[in-house]
């Protein structure tokens, strides 16, 4: 694969090629030759410094649309030639395939590539770990066993999840697995469609009910928990160093902070509680086309604008990276990056404090290309601090109404510097050299010796002087991210006890303080001593992140129970005005208003933030219904 394979192409009409037992078959009009793959690098500007590499390209990658990686710095992408086109379902004549990149010399260039699983359909996701790897096809997700590491499946796909809507869903089907600090995998869900989603044989009365939204299974409980609803068709999602989660989303606003619980502002429809009256909006301070001028469908139609060009590229976005490593220079750590379909280019943003949560500032583009062909589809960085980006490699429209080219495909490698290659496989080193890594300034060998980490706690393996450390490293450390990377790898692989967790609630970090709250409550349960705790910091600890989280945890108390949390934080005005903390003390009130009308009342007497006071009345007026239902 060093010398990258090229084909020709007819401009015109149907291509057809063999890949494995199956053909396929390019169904786009070639209005625009193909670029070759040797000439897209030429294209591509970025900031002095940083240089772009051609990793891979057709015929050994085509169709890519997800990408993980494992301990021994392998990257893993999922081609999924089955994506509908027009307003035709996924063709299931096709499969979908699951591939192993190496790069055993680290030029920045593949040389090894397996083809791990051929029968996919409708694959939109992966993820690696606990022996095997995850993937979601709808309607299922799927855990594919590979325990021995052989890279061969060692039985068929065990059905984790069911239920994901695979009939109406086309361009946002059920995507993004991706494990998040507290040891879940999480998910995306697209607005096209409703999903009542379980664990196979769950009665449809016990499901949860999905439109879009955020979610996350437990790979060892097998519980799943909706994180947040709204927005629109969401292609991308990370954490940033105190895991706050953000996540990127396409047509209305592109950047939101993910809080549990939330009520995000929707493309159409309506959520599934009418009395919601205000929805939260996004993170972002900008959107990357002409909001003045022109509506995004407008964009399909008459192409780029110089405004739109100027404000970012379009209203489609895929994928997002919080860049947390050590390759690229220190001004991009904690920024997001996420590609432009339309644009061609990754938009940046900037994360800082704003109110109660965040604002997302506009930063200048990090890339563009010439490259008609370009359809950036996802980003990561990996073991080296270098970026890897996957081309979807095709000239239509995010929606590709006009066909499909299914036989191209390119990933890309974006360095700077040499960067420092991945030694050996995570997974055979020592369990303490595992929790010494939770320093390591690439956050990537972080998330993945915690993965393994919690893998053999999982298995049984006793971590003994591992665990030590990690207490060690979260007393002593003065860096609030190594903190809670100790915290985390803790919480996974043994859990920690109410008491310590409640103690960690007075610390003076208000991102470790987030993260107690966030522990205690990760059971989707609050019990009697947490409580008690949590209505003393309503009070007193006037945070923002630490009020955002309180009201978030109002979703999990019985009614009765609500009222005792909500009161000490309608009781000042500090976040009065915020966009975000009156509407999520709202949602967690909002039943409880309506299954009691007398607490209700007494609530509204003392209630110093104006849009819950006026809520409270409104819902009070309009709904007499007893259960509040």
């Amino acid at each position: 694969m060093k010398s990258l394979t090229l084909f020709t192409l007819c401009l015109l009409g149907s291509v057809l090629l063999n890949a494995a037992d199956q053909q396929l078959v390019n169904t786009q009009e070639i209005t625009t030759p193909l670029t070759k793959p040797v000439d897209v690098v030429k294209g591509i500007s970025l900031p002095e410094g940083l240089r772009v590499q051609l990793s891979a390209s057709e015929p050994d990658v085509r169709q890519p649309i997800a990408m993980a990686w494992d301990s021994r710095g392998r990257l893993w992408v999922a081609e999924c030639y089955t994506y509908a086109e027009s307003r035709v379902n996924f063709d299931l004549r096709l499969k979908d395939r699951i591939l192993i990149f190496e790069d055993s010399d680290n030029d920045g260039v593949f040389d090894k590539r397996t083809v791990f699983w051929d029968q996919a359909s409708q694959l939109s996701s992966i993820a690696i770990g606990f022996g095997g790897v995850w993937a979601a096809c709808a309607p299922n997700i799927l855990f594919i066993p590979d325990r021995d590491g052989d890279d061969v499946p060692d039985a068929a796909p065990e059905v984790v999840l069911d239920g994901f809507d695979n009939d109406r869903v086309r361009h946002n089907i059920v995507n993004g697995l991706k494990w998040g600090p507290d040891g879940w995998l999480y998910g995306r869900h697209g607005i096209l469609a409703s999903s009542e989603v379980g664990v196979p044989g769950t009665p449809r009365e016990q499901r949860t009910r999905i439109n879009c939204s955020l979610f996350r299974y437990h790979p060892l409980t097998r519980r799943f928990d909706v994180v947040c609803h709204g927005t629109t068709n969401s292609w991308g999602h990370d954490w940033d160093e105190h895991g706050q989660l953000f996540f990127i989303n396409s047509v209305i606003g592109h950047l939101w902070h993910a809080l549990p619980g939330a009520r995000y502002r929707r493309m159409y429809g309506n959520h599934f509680d009418k009395f919601l009256y205000e929805l939260i909006p996004q993170t972002g301070d900008h959107f990357h086309w002409d909001q003045g001028n022109e509506h995004w469908a407008d964009l399909k139609k008459k192409g780029m604008t110089s405004p739109t060009d100027a404000a970012g590229g379009g209203h489609a976005h895929c994928g997002m990276m919080i860049y947390g490593a050590d390759n690229w220079p220190e001004e991009y750590r904690g920024q997001v990056f996420t590609l432009n379909l339309h644009g061609r280019r990754i938009n940046r943003d900037t994360l800082s404090r704003q109110g109660a949560g965040y604002v997302g500032r506009h930063a200048n583009d990090l890339m563009r290309t010439r490259d008609l062909w370009f359809r950036g589809i996802d980003l990561g960085y990996g073991p080296d601090g270098g970026v890897f980006v996957l081309d979807w490699s095709d000239i239509g429209e995010c929606h590709e109404s006009d066909g499909i080219h299914r036989t191209s495909g390119r990933i890309f490698k974006i360095t700077h510097g040499k960067p420092k290659p991945l030694t050996g496989d995570l997974a055979k080193r020592s369990s303490l050299e595992l929790a010494k890594l939770q320093t390591h300034p690439n956050e990537w060998h972080a998330r993945m010796a915690r993965r393994v980490l919690q893998e053999r706690a999982a298995a049984g393996v006793a971590l003994g002087q591992a665990r030590k450390d990690l207490f060690e490293l979260y007393s002593g450390s003065e860096s609030v991210p190594h903190r809670l990377r100790a915290l985390w790898a803790l919480y996974i692989t043994g859990g920690l006890e109410e008491a310590w967790l409640l103690e960690q609630t007075h610390d003076e970090s208000e991102p470790v303080r987030v993260w107690a709250i966030k522990l205690l409550t990760d059971d989707g349960r609050v019990s009697e001593p947490a409580l008690g705790r949590f209505v003393e910091m309503a009070g007193s600890d006037l945070a923002g992140l630490v009020q955002l989280h309180l009201a978030s945890t109002l979703r999990l108390l019985p009614l009765a129970k609500r009222w005792a949390l909500a009161k000490p934080m309608v009781s000042h005005r500090v976040f009065a005005d915020d966009p975000v903390l009156p509407l999520m003390i709202w949602y967690g009130i909002n039943p409880a208003v309506g299954a009691d009308r007398a607490e209700a009342v007494q609530l509204l007497a003392q209630c110093q933030i104006p849009k819950v006071r006026q809520f409270i009345a409104r819902r009070l007026a309009v709904d007499p219904a007893p259960d509040g239902r």
